[in-house]
């Protein structure tokens, strides 16, 4: 059993691993979870309730919502090793920390807008790097020309293997469901502004802790509600983290992450006669033999090829000595088109 010295925190995910993981940092320290990052400090849920802590040393890896750190002296002086993180590539090229130790990812979607697959795949990609569940949730099922049945058909037929969840919080649908998904876990939201994600918090929370937003009637687009990512505690346990809108999902995964989200694909793939099949016409392809046949969607084998190049790419630019590798190549390939240009 958890230390229960710090027996407070065991709704908001303190258990054995994390009182070992502490005490490997000595027995003066105490944990607490990250509630929200302020750049220069954090607001921390401790055993005697929340308060913020203002950053005194350079830590590496930075905290995000979510974490549990060790304090000293009212110093974060250590992350705690992380179970899992979410990560997603920044609109600079880099890493972006969206939240960590979080066992289900809910990629929620408006119904008052098209539901897109890619998207949906790319967060469930994000997912499966984290090691974390993705669930899709449909959000405003009720007061819409869409049939949510429908759009959940739809859903499934184009994400096998990914549960999906239909919602409406003015009319109750599917919030007990909701409820049942993040109790005694660590769940974080992920979608567009506008989507519904703060009308989610504020209903499992059961009081207004997130502003909603009124959303365009042309193109059903949201503002920004939600500002900071913010982690909440659920009356019944779990814990649930809102974050801002998210108009693009860059990806930064391991090429395994995309692997689990394309699953009948990697599947096919593995049956190549050539490890290095490009897919692209080679002798004893199999992934070409199973879309001639109709065994795969030629949609889902665009994004699946789509998808690796982009992961593939990101862990070059993450390494220095490949990045430079990659560009030494890129720079050959620049020169030898120019000089066969040159040679007409």
């Amino acid at each position: 059993m958890a230390d229960d010295a710090f027996a407070a925190l065991l709704p908001l995910g303190w258990d054995d691993g994390w009182a070992a993981a502490l005490a490997d940092v000595g027995p003066e320290a105490r944990p607490a979870r990250v509630l929200q990052h302020h750049g220069a400090g954090l607001v921390l849920a401790f055993d005697d309730g929340p308060r913020t802590v203002m950053f005194t040393v350079r830590l590496d890896p930075e905290p995000t919502v979510g974490d549990w750190v060790a304090v000293v002296d009212d110093e974060v002086v250590t992350v705690l090793p992380r179970r899992s993180l979410l990560r997603r590539r920044a609109t600079s090229g880099g890493e972006q920390q969206l939240a960590a130790n979080v066992d289900r990812l809910l990629l929620v979607c408006g119904l008052d807008r098209p539901v897109k697959d890619g998207r949906i795949q790319r967060g469930t990609a994000i997912a499966h790097d984290a090691g974390a569940e993705p669930v899709v949730v449909l959000t405003k099922a009720a007061g819409n020309d869409v049939d949510p049945e429908e759009a959940a058909r739809e859903v499934r037929a184009g994400n096998p293997g990914v549960p999906v969840l239909v919602t409406s919080v003015r009319e109750g649908i599917g919030i007990d469901d909701l409820q049942e998904l993040i109790a005694g876990r660590s769940v974080a939201l992920l979608g567009e502004s506008g989507a519904g994600k703060s009308s989610i918090v504020n209903a499992l929370l059961g009081t207004e802790v997130a502003l909603t937003g009124e959303v365009r009637e042309g193109d059903s687009k949201g503002r920004h509600t939600t500002t900071t990512r913010e982690l909440h505690l659920l009356a019944d346990g779990g814990v649930l983290i809102d974050s801002p809108g998210i108009r693009e999902v860059g990806l930064v995964t391991e090429a395994e992450a995309v692997e689990d989200t394309f699953p009948e694909i990697a599947e096919v793939a593995e049956t190549c006669r050539f490890s290095d099949c490009s897919h692209e016409g080679e002798p004893g392809c199999a992934i070409r033999a199973a879309l001639e046949a109709g065994e795969i969607d030629p949609v889902r084998f665009e994004r699946w090829k789509a998808y690796r190049a982009e992961a593939e790419a990101a862990q070059v630019l993450a390494n220095p000595v490949e990045a430079r590798k990659a560009g030494k190549r890129f720079a050959k390939m620049a020169k030898e088109a120019q000089r066969r240009k040159g040679r007409r």
